[in-house]
């Protein structure tokens, strides 16, 4: 069991501030937390390979090439405004 001087340190490091009834209910919700993983190393893993999803699914990727868009003259009339040789937008910042 986790004892009331350990809570005291590990939120020292978290830089938590805990009162007295805080660091007594810590005290017993990581206790139960660790007797949780207990359990859980008497599991048998033997024939169990390592994952890191259960999905199953691969990451589909493609090329990135770049394409002549057909449609820009639609894309610049759009456009609010335009200024000498250029598109005019609302500033983003």
């Amino acid at each position: 069991m986790i004892n009331r001087d350990e809570v005291k340190h590990i939120a020292g490091l978290a830089r938590i501030g805990l009162d007295a009834k805080e660091v007594g209910k810590f005290s017993h919700d990581l206790s139960a937390v660790l007797d949780w993983i207990d359990q859980l190393k008497e599991v048998d893993v033997a024939g169990v390979e390592p994952t890191a999803h259960i999905t199953g699914l691969d990451d589909v990727t493609r090329e990135d090439k770049a394409h002549k868009f057909l449609d820009s003259e639609k894309i610049i009339e759009l456009f609010p405004e335009k200024k000498d040789k250029y598109d005019k937008v609302k500033s983003v910042l």
